[in-house]
């Protein structure tokens, strides 16, 4: 019912002749291949769209220059690179495969709209943080900031390209550290001791989300890939993500630094604590008279 692919074995004997064959094919159901390809595009799309909603709330969080410096410029770069390769992997399945270019166009279409617009967006939003003198110079040197932070997002995107070719054989170590989107913004609020950089919505729903894809592919049976379920792999992503997250939110809760032992920071300025008391003789910086002393004699003579 549910199976994409019907196998066919059979055998073909003649006795008079002294031949016998063995027959194994294959036949595809495209009805029911063109279904679940079609579930998986919506599925990528409806996910797509979550993220779009997702980034205008985070953009809007963190829209003055101060609260963008917060945010890890390498944890949106490297969602935006994944994002991107998303997009030409849809894009190429739907120019392969005519008969589904339109639902997967929409899906790629979707995903370059979140890297290219919004990541982009919020990319140059960070940059303008860290770097707020190189916008306020001239065109020419807001130019060559820009340039400059093109043309090292595209260069990781290329660089990126070449290590995925020469790593084809170790998919599993690739998702993983694909997948370890969040460890950049765990290291740069540490050491920077920022606080709440991330809206807690926007963690968990682009963790969930950003699972979706490689779930379907490593958990569901019957997925659109063909390919054989990898539970393990599926549970250990799962977790890899899943601790990311959990020490996100013990650092919105407990602070930036909570897993760094105490004689490890640095020392803090208090600004709450207690004025040591003036001894008697101190003089009055303004008067230069006697603090405490003055004030005495100068009530007495007056009542006197």
């Amino acid at each position: 019912g549910g199976e994409a692919l019907v196998s066919i074995a059979g055998n073909v004997t003649s006795p008079n002749c002294g031949v016998e064959m063995s027959v194994n094919t294959t036949a595809m159901k495209f009805d029911v291949y063109y279904g679940k390809a079609m579930h998986y595009t919506l599925m990528v799309t409806a996910a797509s769209f979550v993220q779009v909603l997702l980034l205008v709330r985070q953009i809007e969080y963190t829209n003055a220059g101060s609260s963008a410096n917060k945010v890890s410029l390498l944890t949106i770069g490297q969602q935006a690179i994944m994002d991107s390769y998303l997009c030409l992997v849809h894009l190429t399945t739907g120019m392969v495969v005519e008969a589904l270019f339109n639902a997967f166009a929409t899906a790629a279409f979707f995903e370059f709209m979140i890297f290219s617009i919004f990541e982009m967006r919020y990319l140059l939003i960070i940059w303008k943080a860290r770097r707020p003198l190189g916008f306020q110079e001239g065109w020419d040197t807001m130019r060559r900031e820009l340039s400059m932070l093109y043309s090292r997002f595209y260069g990781c995107l290329l660089g990126g390209i070449v290590v995925i070719y020469q790593m084809q054989k170790y998919p599993s170590i690739l998702l993983i550290v694909s997948y370890g989107y969040w460890v950049p913004q765990i290291y740069h609020s540490a050491r920077y001791d920022h606080r709440k950089p991330l809206l807690k919505r926007y963690i968990f729903g682009m963790s969930i989300t950003r699972l979706l894809i490689p779930l379907y592919a490593l958990a569901c049976p019957k997925n659109f890939f063909h390919s054989e379920p990898a539970n393990r792999l599926a549970i250990t992503l799962s977790s890899w993500v899943l601790l990311q997250v959990v020490v996100l939110l013990l650092q919105h809760y407990r602070g930036p630094r909570f897993f760094i032992p105490s004689r490890l920071l640095p020392a803090k300025y208090d600004y709450y604590r207690r004025i040591p008391e003036a001894p008697a003789e101190q003089d009055c910086a303004i008067c230069m008279m006697p603090v405490g002393g003055a004030a005495d004699d100068g009530e007495g003579g007056g009542g006197g």
